[in-house]
């Protein structure tokens, strides 16, 4: 490609075959960009005879990108992305209001006590949204996600909050007899393991069944430290309980699940100082 193609190159173009490329369509590039579909052809067309190069084959049901388009598309996407960036960083232009959508336990239990952590330079205005289901993550238009699972969410922002680590935890005045196993066990519903992976890995009885169940991390801990039966609790979640003697640990054995809470965000939805500066005060390597 000649350097003079790319001379006073507009920006729209450059933006509509970046989302067109990405998302392999460009109905989905129209609706992204707020423009129609016919635009967004145009502009590509522009494009395309400015630098001389074929970028989409187009197909009765569809485009597709060429093999110049493919090669050109991460480039084009990492500039992008470098340019939105800098601009967010230096000059501000980036609305600083966060919306962190998770589940009401890792709000109160996790988030909540690290905010004053948050570094002040980033000015961060942030809303906290409640997640009641997993398929809220598909309907709430949030700037960050709070996620349980392996970390696996390519081409995004992500950290894991903590290592998951699970033990069986009551008040104090259950933990005064010789065995734990035959008291009421609580138990919680949700992603993580329960009780019968607990008896599985360590061979303790699975009885007696439980006959409390919630679907709050946090709700459950409260229950468990009322005295009202033994929860396999994540110890993270549980840390300032624990601290503060409420509940207390029934076994020194742990489950290590793989998953565990990850914060994960669109690259174009924050930016990079705001994502480290959250990183940095939620996120816990190891």
């Amino acid at each position: 490609m000649p350097s003079a193609a790319l001379d006073n190159l507009p920006l729209e173009w450059i933006r509509a075959f970046e989302a067109a490329g990405r998302s392999g369509s460009f109905t989905a590039a129209a609706q992204e960009t707020g423009l129609t579909q016919a635009a967004i052809s145009q502009r590509i067309g522009h494009l395309e005879e400015r630098i001389g190069a074929r970028l989409f084959t187009r197909k009765p049901r569809g485009v597709a990108l060429t093999v110049e388009g493919e090669a050109w598309l991460p480039y084009v996407t990492n500039a992008l992305t470098m340019l939105r960036q800098s601009s967010d960083d230096l000059f501000g232009v980036r609305h600083r209001k966060i919306v962190i959508l998770a589940s009401a336990s890792v709000i109160q239990l996790w988030l909540a006590p690290r905010l004053a952590a948050l570094d002040p330079g980033a000015r961060l205005d942030i809303s906290f949204s409640t997640m009641i289901l997993q398929s809220d993550f598909d309907e709430q238009d949030a700037t960050v996600e709070i996620r349980y699972g392996d970390g696996n969410w390519p081409d995004r922002y992500r950290v894991r909050l903590f290592a998951e680590s699970l033990s069986p935890v009551a008040a104090p005045a259950l933990a005064t007899g010789e065995s734990w196993h035959d008291l009421p066990k609580i138990a919680l519903s949700g992603p993580r393991s329960g009780w019968q992976e607990w008896a599985r890995q360590t061979g303790d009885p699975a009885t007696p069944v439980p006959t409390l169940r919630f679907d709050s991390h946090a709700a459950a801990l409260a229950a468990a430290g009322c005295g009202l039966g033994v929860l396999l609790a994540s110890l993270p979640l549980a840390a300032e309980a624990l601290a503060a003697g409420r509940i207390v640990r029934l076994s020194e054995r742990t489950l290590a699940p793989r998953e565990s809470y990850w914060m994960t965000a669109s690259k174009s939805a924050i930016s990079k100082r705001q994502w480290e500066s959250l990183a940095t005060a939620f996120g816990k390597p190891g």
